[in-house]
C-alpha cells in the first residue's frame, strides 16, 4: 500500500528538515518513543533507530535504518516490525522562506496483514491517508511553534 502527502511550513527547509527527523516522538500523533541506536554521520545514511508507536492502544515496535539522506531535501528511512514493515520518504522543498514537506510511504504486510492489506485495501487506504494527514499537520503545528518565524 503506497501514500504520497504533503503540507506547507512557514518556516525555512533547514530547520524544518532538523526538526522532522530529529523531533519524531514530539511531534507524532503516534511515535510515542525514538531511540538512536547508532549514528553515522551525523545522521546519515546507515543511522539505526528503533521506535515505539502507539495507535488505539495497540503498541508497535520498529528497528529503522535511514537508506538516503540528503540534507535539506530528503530523507528516507527503511522500518522493519512484526506485522509489517514501511518505508518513509520525506522530500522538503524550498519556497521562498516556506516549506513543503512531501511524504512518500510504502507499506508491505507480514504474513495475515499481507492478506488484510489485499481484502482491505481501499478502506484501509483511506483510514491510513487521514492518520498521514493528521500525522503532517501535527509536523505543521510542531514546526510554526519551535521554530521562530523569520524576522523581515
Amino acid at each position: 500500500m503506497q501514500h504520497e502527502l504533503s503540507v506547507e511550513i512557514d518556516r525555512p527547509i533547514e530547520a524544518v528538515f532538523e526538526r522532522t527527523l530529529n523531533d519524531v516522538a514530539e511531534w507524532s500523533l503516534t511515535c510515542v518513543e525514538d531511540q538512536l541506536l547508532e549514528e553515522v554521520d551525523g545522521g546519515g545514511v546507515g543511522t539505526r533507530f528503533r521506535i515505539v508507536t502507539e495507535d488505539r492502544g495497540k503498541r508497535m515496535d520498529f528497528e529503522g535504518v535511514i537508506t538516503r539522506h540528503e540534507p535539506p531535501t530528503l530523507s528516507e528511512s527503511h522500518m522493519v516490525g512484526q506485522y509489517f514493515d514501511i518505508t518513509a520518504l520525506y522530500l522538503f522543498e524550498d519556497l521562498g522562506g516556506r516549506t513543503r514537506v512531501t511524504q512518500e510511504a510504502q507499506v508491505n504486510g507480514k504474513g495475515f496483514m499481507k492478506l488484510m492489506i489485499l481484502f482491505m485495501g481501499l478502506f484501509m487506504k483511506k483510514s491510513s491517508c487521514e492518520a498521514m494527514q493528521k500525522e503532517l499537520e501535527s509536523l505543521k503545528r510542531h514546526c510554526e511553534a519551535r521554530i521562530p518565524a523569520a524576522v523581515a
